[in-house]
């Protein structure tokens, strides 16, 4: 169902359709006589140089445009408020940006289901690839076991490198420097390395690097989970692949239906398409550049000789297909990301205000979009900040990399996030902070709200969050999200999950359920408010804390709790440093209801809240996740005050179940 999307997108659209008719039109297709995004770039230098003032639109005609390398710009490509720069596909017409070789044709069979194709290329070092599409579709790289994991036996390793105990013939001594790869699961990361020794007799497999920074030792690293990649004679089942390196031999079992003497065939041959380098520390900085309608596709991952070990979480470094720095007011909107190996977007040092919106990011090795780094600038102009992203539809994400997130803001403040839609991520949904504890940072005053987050964490890595929060974030706020079916591995898959030092963070007008840990947690923090939210049929408990602290953790007041299994709360709970009250609770399964083990009595006298109601808040159809309420219902009593989620996600495509998102009294 098309709806409506908000009057500042309408405003960007209206500008950028008026720049649209007035520029000086610069024309690019595939059959010339400007044939690439560069030669729409010069021809926009050499009219400037002629006395142009522009603005300049670059329109690219519809067909595909296959990059040789990364499409850049510089500062002296930058517009201006009155004369922006625009590259964009004519209206109706569709425009594939490119990493890819075609591999089409060439290929042969052999005696079994496998056809193979030899590439000169791979065969003398100059190619590498990590993926193959056929047909537009992503094929697997050659996998063992083809479905579920193996099982280290015992402990992780902390060994340097790695040494992986594995169990009979699972590791064979000839992938031993083949090109084969373990992948290693590891509490809420991963480690992608390169099988270099193996030894048969004492089922040892020693892999190029260490664990690094990733997640070892934690309990849920017993009899770690693992898979190995891109073994020899593992092709054994339809649409796998393999690569050959030393003989540049490419092997495929086509899938039904696939013929491969006229089935398009395509393989990455970079790992980035398009970078914005402004210099933000000698104040060289890109401008007023945007990027509308363009289809962007087919780029790599890459593996180090050390192999991959993420440190410390949300495979923050690993770079993206789209990068920029030093960019300001420039725009990404209505483009399509798909069929890359790393992150797509990332919006690095002195990006500052600008727009991410209307986006479709989907079938990505790494995550969505990336804002900041890692690292606090002093420089306030090379500080991230001010970002806009609105109405993306981004999903099924960490193909390559797991643990990577939706949408991660590291030290970066003053964003907004709204409307966008996040669905199959292997790990968190939103990620926002970078700072452990109470620690300074540059990270507050984001907004995060009417976003729909569901299909998190697909029972694949632990300790993760639909919302994830770190460190100190004064006047964050997290507000009518729509979060559902968040599922951890083993343990600490939760809706909204508030994780060390998060401090001064509003949390209001959410609807949060079916979660595996709980619907709201606290790892520890400081100041943090809880109210008018909806947690219901969080599976092991609605609400948690899992860490005592000598000031006051939260307060969580007007929400309603509602459940069939599992706790009320779980966690810490026996100091008195947080505030409690006007709640409802209510187990529909009936019985006596305890908190944390102990009675409502014992409760109220420990904490003080003796105006919350153990009731049936009367929604209207809470089995079909209905949270409206009904005209009787007492949440009036506790102060509640109805919200309204009908709008909630991407507002380009709107799809969200209007009983799940409607809990407005009628």
């Amino acid at each position: 169902m098309k709806c409506h999307v908000a009057s500042t997108i309408s405003l960007i659209v209206i500008s950028l359709s008026a720049a649209f008719v007035a520029a000086e039109n610069i024309e690019v297709s595939p059959n010339g006589p400007l044939r690439t995004l560069e030669s729409g770039r010069d021809r926009i230098r050499s009219l400037r140089a002629a006395g142009s003032t522009g603005p300049f639109n670059v329109i690219l005609h519809e067909g595909l445009y296959r990059l040789d390398q990364p499409f850049v710009l510089l500062p002296e490509d930058s517009g201006t408020p009155e004369s922006p720069i625009t590259y964009s596909a004519f209206p109706g017409e569709r425009v594939v940006i490119s990493g890819g070789r075609d591999l089409t044709g060439g290929w042969e069979r052999g005696t079994t289901e496998i056809w193979t194709k030899s590439i000169p290329e791979v065969k003398d070092g100059h190619w590498n690839f990590h993926q193959l599409f056929v047909n537009g579709v992503r094929a697997r790289r050659a996998r063992s076991p083809n479905v579920g994991y193996y099982r280290i036996t015992g402990p992780s390793s902390k060994d340097k490198p790695f040494r992986l105990n594995f169990s009979g013939t699972e590791i064979q001594q000839k992938w031993a420097n083949s090109g084969a790869e373990a992948i290693v699961m590891l509490g809420w990361t991963e480690i992608r390395q390169q099988i270099v020794q193996v030894d048969p007799t004492t089922g040892v497999a020693v892999l190029s690097g260490d664990a690094g920074g990733s997640a070892v030792g934690i309990p849920e690293d017993i009899d770690s989970r693992y898979f190995v990649e891109n073994a020899p004679e593992t092709v054994d089942v339809a649409r796998e692949w393999y690569l050959d390196r030393s003989s540049g031999q490419l092997s495929y079992w086509p899938g039904d239906g696939e013929n491969l003497t006229r089935a398009e065939v395509v393989a990455p041959a970079l790992t980035q398409l398009v970078r914005l380098e402004g210099n933000a520390a000698a104040n060289q900085i890109i401008r007023n550049v945007s990027f509308r309608g363009l289809h962007f596709c087919d780029a790599d991952w890459d593996l180090p000789n050390e192999g991959h070990s993420d440190h410390p979480q949300a495979a923050v470094e690993i770079g993206a297909a789209f990068e920029a720095d030093g960019a300001q007011h420039c725009t990404i909107e209505d483009c399509s990301f798909e069929r890359l190996g790393r992150y797509a977007i990332w919006f690095r040092n002195g990006c500052q205000e600008n727009w991410i919106v209307g986006n479709q990011i989907s079938d990505i090795g790494a995550g969505g979009i990336k804002l900041g780094e890692t690292v606090m600038r002093e420089n306030p102009v090379e500080r991230n900040h001010g970002q806009i992203l609105t109405d993306n539809i981004i999903h099924h994400l960490g193909i390559v990399y797991p643990e990577a997130v939706g949408i991660w803001i590291g030290q970066s403040s003053h964003n907004t996030v709204s409307h966008n839609t996040i669905h199959d991520v292997n790990y968190t949904g939103i990620s926002v902070g970078w700072t452990w504890g109470y620690e300074a940072n540059l990270c507050d005053g984001h907004t995060i709200e009417f976003n729909h987050i569901y299909d998190i964490g697909k029972s694949t890595l632990n300790d993760l969050g639909a919302i994830y929060t770190l460190g100190q974030q004064p006047q964050t706020v997290i507000r009518n999200n729509l979060i559902h079916d968040v599922n951890s591995f083993a343990d600490r898959g939760r809706g909204i999950y508030l994780d060390e030092g998060s401090t001064g963070i509003l949390v209001e007008n959410n609807i949060v359920y079916r979660c595996k840990s709980a619907g709201f947690h606290q790892h520890y923090g400081r100041d943090n408010l809880v109210r008018n939210n909806i947690f219901a049929f969080n599976l092991d408990a609605q609400f948690s804390r899992a860490r005592a602290e000598p000031h006051n953790a939260f307060t969580f007041e007007h929400n309603i709790v509602y459940f069939d299994t599992g706790k009320l709360i779980a966690g810490a709970w026996k100091d008195d440093k947080y505030i409690v009250r006007n709640n409802i609770y209510f187990d529909s399964r009936g019985g006596d209801m305890l908190f944390g083990g102990v009675s409502p009595e014992e409760w109220r006298s420990r904490t003080g809240d003796e105006t919350s109601l153990i009731a049936d808040p009367g929604f209207r159809a809470p089995n079909r996740f209905d949270f409206s309420l009904s005209p009787n219902s007492p949440a009036t009593v506790i102060g509640f005050q109805p919200f309204d989620l009908q709008q909630v996600g991407a507002r380009i495509e709107q799809h969200v179940d209007s009983n799940a998102a409607n809990n407005s009294e009628k």
